[in-house]
């Protein structure tokens, strides 16, 4: 009787020492991201789907040993220190900003101890974020999207399909932060293929209405439309206007000819996100900001539609086709 106790006692023992360790890292608390969207006014669900995957690349997945704090700010700058604030609060050990510059440099000017990681369309060290691209210095660094330097390409796709054209219209967000950049790459651009630009300020709805009517006045041919955060949310008004005054353009994401749009050429923005989710978890796993250079793109997608281009009555050049990424129909 007694060696059965005995037996039965380190058992028990046995098994909960080996509990033992599960109980501890449970009661361990998780580290914490701080994930501040300026743009959004809700999660994003294609993208952030994308960034966890990134994360769990580099071994964290959310709710296990990882929470993500979400805030964001529907393009309402005035909020930004707030919500940095309240991130800094929660003792985030990184602060993620998808998508522009605004968040970014609010959190820097806040903070010169928490890591920061952006994806910017506009240049990091024209706007301040970082010293250089391969040494960024101090505690910020991220992902370019290289959308001024695309600026001449797509308008080199724009004509290919439409070799003949003279005029372009180029549509600008004036309170984009990469509107002066953008305006001098398009004119770089079309003055290597012998066109015209026109250049078009739009910074609300009713801008890109009053916009499309007066192609005409301004004998435009064709749309470019500048890579801009604003402009990808109206992306059914600017395919529908298009279409409605029969005119090409060209977009920079795949979300617009998603909808209708004719044709877009740029990053891959799923692959983006993943990429930012790996460089966060880097920055979990103990790597510095400062040592981690500014990562350009790797994956760029032509997608076309093809419904589309037989609506405008366009015949899509065979090179075009063969070289897009997807061919809508």
């Amino acid at each position: 009787m007694l060696d059965m106790r005995r037996r039965e006692f380190i058992t028990l023992l046995g098994g909960a020492a080996a509990l033992w360790p599960l109980a501890a890292r449970a009661q361990q608390p998780m580290l914490v991201v701080g994930y501040l969207d300026f743009y959004a006014a809700e999660p994003t669900g294609i993208f952030l789907a994308a960034f966890r995957k990134g994360l769990s690349e580099t071994g964290f997945i959310e709710g296990r040993n990882l929470a993500i704090e979400y805030r964001y700010a529907n393009t309402e700058k005035d909020r930004l220190p707030q919500l940095v604030a309240d991130l800094i609060q929660r003792r985030v050990a990184v602060i993620v900003t998808p998508f522009g510059t605004a968040a970014a440099l609010a959190a820097k000017n806040a903070t010169t101890t928490i890591a920061i990681i952006f994806m910017s369309d506009a240049d990091p060290t024209q706007t301040g974020l970082v010293a250089s691209y391969n040494r960024p210095g101090g505690n910020v660094t991220g992902l370019s999207l290289m959308n001024v330097e695309l600026g001449a390409k797509r308008l080199g796709l724009l004509h290919e399909l439409i070799p003949k054209a003279e005029r372009v219209a180029a549509f600008i967000n004036p309170n984009s932060a990469i509107a002066e950049p953008l305006i001098r790459e398009a004119h770089a651009g079309a003055s290597n293929i012998g066109w015209q630009v026109e250049v078009v300020h739009a910074s609300t709805i009713g801008d890109i209405d009053v916009a499309f009517a007066s192609l005409e006045q301004k004998r435009a041919d064709a749309v470019f439309v500048s890579a801009d955060q604003f402009f990808a949310t109206r992306r059914v008004q600017f395919a529908t206007l298009a279409t409605h005054y029969r005119v090409p353009a060209i977009y920079s994401y795949r979300a617009f000819p998603e909808v209708g749009g004719l044709m877009s050429y740029g990053p891959n923005l799923p692959d983006q996100y993943r990429q930012l989710g790996v460089y966060t978890g880097r920055m979990l796993n103990g790597e510095k900001p400062a040592e981690l250079p500014v990562q350009a793109p790797t994956k760029f997608e032509l997608v076309i539609n093809l419904g589309t281009s037989k609506t405008l009555g366009l015949t899509i050049p065979p090179g075009l086709l063969v070289a897009a990424d997807e061919v809508i129909e």
